[in-house]
């Protein structure tokens, strides 16, 4: 049984939301969050990333970093820039890119639930990339990333929202890469208590995107718990802010792959490698984007190939049959002699956002051989977190990206 509560949000004033909401922290460098501040003095990133107000003498992770976000946070909440709901909502967000729109609700999710596996993980996390979100959070007081959550569809929830999204939303605007964005507010008894019911009978949420902030918000909760061994459970750090879509809404990307070098062989002596592993057809200078699992567009030597791997080689296992497994296991560790693709500096991913122009673009400039894979499916997603099992390295790729800033939750 899943716990998905309404809660007293905090959230920008209408005429402010566009120019408040902002990308995930994790999208930017320092560079490119500064200058992303400088082009919006209101974007959410100067709390998000307070070392933007800081020169680059001050360390990213210095302590002052993390006070100056809460003292932001509160300055603008503060001159009412942000708003503080009294009652405990929902609210439906919706996301718009490139003509298909998919719909969730921003809600806050229980940390128990993270703890007992009843929500589900696909990735490992890494403690140092914790430790500055746990530090930010601990320091606002405040969850200001919303985790990316996804269930499997269920007509009760689809049902409320339909009805629901009759109204006038909230917030409703594009963003400045072309995303669009509407809110919708749920405050009726019947509505949030239906809503309340309908996720109490779903026996397992997952993690779509942000395994780093989840963990982050989760061990603050537990922190706080062991700071006040008095709680009984409904304190608000014992929730973390979420925004839950359901499985049939979303669309992964493809996560595509560029090698350095080939490992000390010939262009002919590799395609000999690739010919033992898969089905090889030269398709030209047109791109080669993958048209159904198991197929893989490879860039080399300014041409397209098209690569179907050989049936033997396919397998019903979650992670094993995942097609960035089979070029792993088959192809990059091998015969370019890539062990470990989370360590080793001669690959990069590329993510499907960027299209295929910027495998050739890498090719020409930095590396040798791209490519291009069939997107990873929200079912495979499911089965290797089903399973307990864990996605290889850059497997997925989540389009569009939910803004910071739409939704505090304060704990």
């Amino acid at each position: 049984m899943a716990v998905v509560k309404p809660f007293c949000c905090i959230r920008p004033r209408s005429d402010l939301a566009d120019r408040i909401a902002a990308l995930p922290y994790d999208v930017y460098n320092r560079e490119e969050a500064l200058e992303e501040v400088k082009r919006e003095p209101m974007s959410f990133l100067k709390i998000d990333r307070a070392e933007t107000q800081f020169g680059p003498e001050v360390d990213t992770y210095d302590p002052k970093v993390y006070q100056k976000a809460r003292a932001t946070l509160q300055k603008m909440i503060e001159d009412g820039y942000f708003l503080r709901d009294c009652d405990e909502c929902y609210f439906i967000y919706e996301l718009t890119m490139d003509g298909r729109s998919q719909t969730g609700i921003a809600a806050c999710s229980s940390i128990d639930d993270y703890v007992n596996g009843v929500i589900k993980k696909h990735e490992n996390t890494r403690a140092d990339k914790e430790e500055d979100r746990i530090r930010h959070v601990d320091a606002c007081s405040a969850q200001t990333g919303p985790i990316f959550l996804a269930y499997r569809s269920d007509e009760r929830i689809n049902q409320i929202v339909k009805w629901k999204k009759r109204e006038e939303p909230i917030y409703d605007f594009v963003s400045p890469d072309g995303v669009g964005h509407r809110v919708w507010r749920i405050c009726e008894r019947r509505l949030v208590e239906g809503l309340r019911e309908a996720f109490a009978d779903l026996d397992r949420i997952y993690i779509a995107d942000g395994h780093h902030r989840a963990a982050s918000a989760v061990k603050v909760g537990l922190m706080r718990r062991e700071t006040h061994p008095d709680f009984n459970g409904t304190e608000e750090f014992n929730y973390f802010l979420s925004v839950l879509f359901p499985d049939d809404q979303l669309m992964i990307l493809d996560y595509n792959r560029v090698v350095k070098d080939l490992n000390g062989l010939s262009t002919p002596e590799f395609l000999l490698k690739v010919k033992e592993k898969f089905e090889l057809e030269e398709v030209g200078a047109t791109p080669c984007r993958p048209s159904c699992k198991g197929e893989i567009g490879m860039y080399l030597d300014k041409s397209w190939y098209k690569l179907t791997v050989k049936r033997e080689l396919r397998s019903e296992h979650p992670v094993d049959g995942l097609d960035v497994s089979i070029l792993q296991r088959e192809l990059l560790q091998p015969v370019l002699g890539i062990q470990d693709p989370k360590t080793d500096k001669r690959i990069d991913f590329v993510g499907g956002i960027r299209g295929l122009k910027e495998l050739e673009k890498r090719v020409a400039a930095d590396c040798q051989v791209a490519f291009a894979m069939y997107p990873t499916s929200i079912g495979e997603l499911f089965a290797v977190a089903d399973a307990g099992l864990l996605m290889p390295p850059k497997s997925t790729w989540f389009e569009p990206k939910l803004r910071s800033g739409l939704f505090i939750h304060q704990i």
